[in-house]
Formats: C-alpha cells, structure tokens, sequence
C-alpha cells in the first residue's frame, strides 16, 4: 500500500479513544524517498491544529537543528508512532497532552509499521525515549544510549536523540539543555543514512 493510500485508510481510523476525538490526524510529512526517517511519540496541541508533526517550540527546534546539518524537512521524512495526540481534559475545559497508553501505541502500529514499510529508510532516528522504546527496545535508556547504532526491524540501523521538548525544559542562558547533542546525532544519522544508501545502489 502507499502513503497516500495509507493516509487515506487512517483517516477513518477510530479504534482507540484518542482516535475519535482527534482534531486532525497527523499522519507525517517530508521526503517519502529519504534514506533518513525521524519518529518521534505523538502530536500535541500544535501539531493537532495543523495536522503536521513537530510544528509547537519543540519543532523549531528540530529544524533548527536541521538546518543547523544543512538540511531541512523537505530532505528527510518526519512522523511519530501515534497519529493522533493522546490528550484529556483540564482545567477550564481546555485539553492537556498526557502520555499514551499502551494500547493506544499498539493500536497505531497499524499505521506506524505499514508506513515505514512502504518508505523503507535506511536509518531510523528516534526523537525521544518514547519512540526509541517502540521501536529500538522496549527497556531503552535515552540518556545513556543515544547516538549510538542500534539493530531494527525496520530500517538498516536505529539511532535515539533527545527530544527538543526536553532539550527547552532543561535549557538555560548558560547551557543549551542538550541541544547540541541532537544537532550532533542528526548529523551522525544523516551521514549513516547517505553511506547506507550508496552501499546499497552500488551493490
């Protein structure tokens, strides 16, 4: 099945809670013939509006730290293993993020697995504990592990960064809460995506 034909089946998708009362499903966007996938958890009030993944401060900083590579979203492919944000109520009406359940993130592997099946990336770049927990190994520790090559079911390699959301809460006038790191591990994974790439076309 193809992207779009995917996109267009997860439209109607309403199998978990969070599914019927999404705003717009944020399904993933960017080059679909990258070599270089990024995955991160799952859409917030931002990117619920847009239907676009990373679009809140968190995304500023990940084309940030794009550019900073001298790439941008059109060079890689952007999504997150949930379509939908997992969200409840707060206070004075107004919607709060709260972490998935773990059915919830079962559920969207119909989606997930399907979709990076269909893009075939060499390397897969997990933005944040969440993602690298999914889809890298399930007692992953981002902290200590990050940037390191992993083996994936779906993709060459697997590589983990910070997630910008995290990088912003630790960062102060005096220290970038980590945010080198991720411009770091970008580029590592970027490099390996190329070298994976032209390995295998010269095969």
């Amino acid at each position: 099945m193809s992207l779009t034909e995917l996109k267009q089946k997860a439209q109607g998708c309403t199998d978990c809670e969070i599914g019927k009362i999404r705003t717009e499903l944020v399904f993933g966007e960017g080059n679909p013939e990258s070599p270089l996938v990024l995955v991160g958890e799952g859409p917030g009030e931002e990117e619920d509006k847009t239907g676009r993944p990373f679009v809140g401060r968190a995304g500023k900083m990940l084309d940030q730290a794009l550019a900073d590579n001298g790439l941008s979203r059109d060079d890689v492919y952007i999504c997150n293993t949930l379509k939908c944000r997992a969200c409840e109520e707060g206070e004075n009406g107004r919607k709060r993020n709260r972490p998935p359940t773990p059915a919830e993130v079962e559920t969207c592997r119909q989606w997930l697995v399907p979709q990076l099946a269909a893009i075939a990336p060499k390397v897969i770049l997990c933005i944040g504990a969440p993602s690298s927990k999914n889809l890298i190994r399930a007692d992953f520790k981002i902290t200590k592990e990050r940037g390191q090559y992993f083996p994936c079911e779906y993709a060459k390699t697997a590589m983990a960064t910070l997630h910008p959301a995290y990088v912003l809460r630790r960062s102060t006038t005096s220290f970038d809460g980590g945010y080198s790191l991720i411009v770091q591990d970008i580029g590592r994974a970027w490099e390996a995506a190329l070298k994976l790439l032209e390995k295998d076309e010269s095969v």
